[in-house]
């Protein structure tokens, strides 16, 4: 019965095959996680004016309850359940894969604001990636797991001398000769 089910899957999404390709080249996508993506997404992208219109569709948006200056909750919104709970997956898978940018943007948020809540980061930055992808008809670049720490060195530096020094380390920093 699995077998036939796959075949008639394969069937009915043969014409967009070469959509679903282009999604697998993103970390933590899977042949059948791209099927879930194109069928409740589709592949034009028109509808959605922006990444972030498909974001709330979906409901991978974080909400924004605030009255007063007084921030609530950060909820997400509703939205399509099924690529929800694939893309929170997706993103479980990518968090495992080494040396991505979508691994170190996991571990970085996990640190900060738990695991679950990284892993919908995580899974709305795949719905990003997945329109843009989608709608300019490309596949994923890979910006590398050390995307953060290129971004901004000298922040990355200031860091790792306070955890040395919160270590009871007393840190002296002098440029290395020849480096710019």
């Amino acid at each position: 019965m699995i077998g036939r089910l796959s075949a008639r899957l394969e069937e009915a999404l043969a014409p967009f095959a070469h959509a679903a390709q282009r999604l697998q080249t993103i970390p933590g996508i899977s042949q059948r996680t791209a099927e879930t993506v194109v069928a409740e997404v589709g592949t034009k992208m028109e509808q959605f004016p922006t990444a972030d219109h498909l974001a709330s569709w979906a409901g991978m948006s974080p909400g924004n309850n605030e009255s007063a200056g007084q921030r609530r909750t950060g909820k997400t919104c509703r939205g399509s359940r099924w690529l929800r709970t694939t893309l929170v997956q997706a993103a479980w898978a990518a968090s495992h894969t080494k040396g991505t940018y979508l691994a170190a943007q996991y571990r970085r948020l996990a640190a900060r604001r738990g695991k679950k809540r990284a892993l919908v980061a995580v899974g709305h930055t795949i719905l990003v990636i997945a329109y843009h992808v989608l709608k300019d008809g490309t596949v994923y670049q890979e910006l590398g797991g050390d995307f953060f720490e290129r971004l901004d060195p000298e922040r990355l530096t200031h860091s790792l001398v306070r955890r040395l020094e919160k270590l009871g380390h007393e840190v002296t920093l002098k440029p290395k000769e020849g480096a710019a």
